[in-house]
């Protein structure tokens, strides 16, 4: 297992050698961060719907920070899980986000919040929360393409989006930039190639295809299933899961708030 792989059924501290309090999942409450290129959007154990604040080019930690603390006002949480837009190691960023701010990789994360943090890739927390078994690959369209490889209960987070396709890379196609460059009925041919591209390379058991432009496919490519963003905030849950198995299957009480998330 490499040093960029976790485990989700493993025990992790929260950066200064200390775990949250054992015991029933049920005592940890969880606030889960998921930071986008438009949106930043925060949901805490308990509740039903998510609350966001805007994102965008000139986004810092600080700005996210305060941001999510005053939306979450009112919501009792013990720990945070953060989903950041980029390369994660060791459970920190090493790599600036390519669309938001600067700061984050320097950024004290567990000061800020004044609770453990956890910080994982943003597609591989989606990822995490789509998980069925197996030998798993998450595609996420969105500002940019998120994707990750989980297996065998193991994630993978990876930075397929910036290898090279065509004259540029596969996120400067399916990507927003280029939905909004080339139209959609280029744009969903190029997913499509990219799709089939990806998938024979990496021979998954199951494709799952996330992030908020999935939305704007007619059909899903050939053995595909569509993700939901809701899945975000179960993968964020999970990752304090001490006691999860491989599948890490959802609580009762989430299973109820996804549910709910989903009819509205």
């Amino acid at each position: 297992m490499t040093a960029r792989q976790h485990r989700f059924s493993a025990k992790a501290s929260d950066g200064a050698g200390r775990l949250p309090p054992e015991g029933e999942l049920g005592a940890v409450n969880v606030l889960v961060v998921d930071i986008g290129g438009t949106h930043v959007k925060v949901l805490a154990t308990g509740h039903d719907e998510p609350r966001e604040l805007a994102s965008g080019p000139k986004l810092t930690p600080e700005d996210m920070a305060h941001g999510v603390k005053r939306v979450a006002r009112g919501w009792k949480y013990d720990v945070v899980s953060i989903g950041y837009p980029g390369v994660v190691l060791r459970g920190r960023p090493i790599a600036e986000p390519h669309n938001l701010g600067k700061g984050w990789v320097d950024f004290e994360y567990r000061a800020a919040f004044g609770r453990p943090v956890k910080i994982i890739n943003d597609a591989a927390m989606q990822a995490l929360g789509c998980y069925r078994g197996g030998k798993m690959l998450f595609l996420g369209l969105g500002t940019g393409l998120g994707s990750a490889l989980i297996a065998d209960g193991i994630v993978q987070p990876m930075e397929l989006g910036h290898l090279p396709y065509k004259k540029g890379t596969y996120e400067d196609y399916v990507g927003r930039r280029g939905l909004k460059k080339h139209g959609k009925t280029k744009w969903r041919r190029y997913v499509a190639d990219v799709v089939a591209a990806l998938t024979a390379a990496l021979e998954p058991d199951d494709v799952v295809l996330g992030g908020g432009n999935v939305k704007k496919l007619k059909e899903l490519p050939r053995g595909c299933r569509a993700g939901d963003n809701f899945n975000a905030f179960v993968g964020g849950f999970r990752l304090w899961d001490e006691r999860a198995g491989d599948t890490a299957p959802i609580p009762p009480r989430w299973r109820a708030t996804t549910r709910k998330a989903r009819k509205g």
